[in-house]
């Protein structure tokens, strides 16, 4: 009963003050050691913080992380995966074509350099040097494959050229990533699911990503379909 009434303290202190950091804990539960700290956040759905070498605790409910993972508190961050390391994975398997070191801490908003070391040693992604740039890939080798073939196709191609409009690998990706994310989403659907993008992205945009990774035409009213 007594563990049953200090795991719901927790609960309460969590609910009350949304993150919390690791003395404050100890000292709604009365002072009790470290141990007994973990095995109460063991009982409760709890996440620590990516950043602040992972002092605060908050609530785990879904709902409040974005469509890339990560929760912010002020410059505090919580991932739905329960850790860096879990997200900075599953974004590199993600990315259609792999992710750089700037570009996952863009997306992420913390430094992942040494995140990226850990899960490189452990063997649960892989690194190329493709145009110049270090990028993180996926273990597995035929995905990896297919990662390395579109970083290699992120460059203008001379139809979007053509047609005067400008993607940046940002955008490429974010777009290729929203697409993974919603099959068959509409080109205004892609615009409404960026939207906050900094640039922008048009449907032109989202078009054009589209016709450069031969995905068929994807309509403003409808998802996409093969030509």
């Amino acid at each position: 009963m007594a563990q049953a009434r200090s795991a719901q303290t927790l609960v309460d202190l969590l609910a009350a003050e949304t993150v919390v950091d690791w003395p404050r804990i100890q000292e709604a539960l009365g002072g009790v050691s470290a141990m007994t700290v973990v095995r109460y956040l063991r009982q409760i759905p709890s996440r620590r913080s990516d950043n602040h070498n992972g002092r605060y605790y908050c609530l785990h409910e879904r709902s409040r992380y974005d469509r890339l993972g990560p929760w912010r508190v002020g410059d505090i961050h919580v991932s739905v995966d329960g850790g860096l390391g879990p997200t900075v994975r599953r974004l590199v398997y993600e990315m259609a074509a792999g992710a750089t070191h700037r570009e996952l801490p863009e997306r992420l908003r913390v430094r992942v350099h040494n995140t990226l070391l850990t899960l490189l040693r452990r063997g649960e992604i892989e690194r190329e040097r493709l145009a110049q740039r270090s990028v993180s890939l996926h273990r597995d080798a035929a995905i990896r494959q297919r990662q390395i073939q579109r970083r290699g196709a992120l460059p203008e191609s001379g139809q979007t050229a053509r047609l005067g409009i400008a993607i940046s690998h940002e955008m490429v990706i974010q777009v290729l990533l929203t697409l993974l994310q919603h099959p068959g989403a509409a080109a205004a659907q892609v615009v409404r699911y960026l939207r906050g993008h900094s640039p922008p992205i048009s449907c032109a945009q989202v078009e054009a990503v589209c016709a450069r990774y031969d995905l068929g035409s994807i309509g403003n009213n409808g998802g996409s379909s093969q030509s």
